[in-house]
């Protein structure tokens, strides 16, 4: 089991867990609770969730689920889409009078007086980013953030923020067969910022591949394991978060740090492109 420091301070166990699949429903609440608590005591210290996961109910399910925290275990939210659209509906919203005041809703919600991670969810492209990416640095100087990270950035977005504050991570979506955005993790790892691949096992669509389905048999693993193993040999500061309801899925997922790739099996995935 590998960590990494997130803004040179943060330790956490390379593997995380992404929160965004957990059901807030009432029928199914119990099943997410115990799944989340079956990461962290299967080691996770890195959990992600969202404002737009729910309007907040999943950050309420995390707290139902582990509050008081676990010493050394980071629960990393996203503000900047609200319910501001015609109608009431999902839009990027990164005006710094919503950022605020979803940052100090996050707050009460999680039950901190600081945000260790606070990540902006999407750029909005109808705000200028140094307002977006300022207002946040002014919240962080008033001691409510502790990191700041961004999410779905390019590298020119990722460049420009970075003029404005330290950024601490970057949450874009990657995968073993979805590498657009490598642009923007070979940036992150040049300057030691973590990258939290968002969708990291493309919802278990590895098995019919052939080659990764050969390294799977080859190690006697589940393709998932796979891909997951692959992300985390791609760079030092690759910090996969794979999210699900189930714990047996959780479980297959967790294991996935304990496989060694060789080096003709890391070829092999390297060169594997979508079918």
């Amino acid at each position: 089991m590998t960590t990494f420091r997130i803004g040179g301070e943060l330790e956490v166990r390379r593997l995380g867990f992404g929160a965004m699949h957990l059901s807030t429903d009432a029928e199914r609440r119990a099943a997410s609770v115990a799944v989340v608590r079956r990461a962290v005591e299967l080691g996770v210290t890195l959990v992600d969730t969202a404002y737009l996961y729910g309007g907040g109910a999943n950050e309420e399910l995390l707290v139902e689920a582990l509050y008081p925290y676990p010493e050394g275990l980071l629960v990393a939210t996203k503000v900047g889409v609200a319910q501001t659209g015609p109608g009431g509906t999902w839009k990027l919203d990164g005006r710094p009078e919503v950022l605020r005041e979803q940052v100090e809703r996050a707050l009460r919600r999680l039950r901190v007086e600081r945000l260790d991670l606070l990540q902006l969810h999407r750029v909005d492209p109808e705000v200028p980013l140094a307002d977006q990416v300022g207002t946040l640095r002014d919240l962080q100087e008033e001691g409510r953030i502790r990191h700041l990270g961004l999410s779905e950035v390019t590298v020119e977005q990722l460049d420009e923020a970075r003029t404005l504050v330290d950024v601490a991570s970057v949450q874009n979506r990657y995968n073993l067969l979805d590498r657009e955005h490598e642009p923007v993790l070979d940036a992150c790892a040049a300057a030691g910022i973590a990258f939290l691949p968002w969708r990291p096992v493309a919802a278990g669509a590895f098995g019919s591949h052939a080659a990764i389905a050969g390294v799977a048999a080859e190690l006697d693993a589940t393709p998932t394991q796979v891909a997951i193993a692959w992300l985390l040999a791609r760079a030092p500061v690759v910090l996969p978060i794979p999210g699900t309801g189930n714990v047996r899925h959780l479980e297959e997922n967790l294991a996935a740090d304990g496989l060694d790739l060789s080096d003709a099996q890391r070829a092999t995935l390297d060169a594997a492109r979508p079918a």
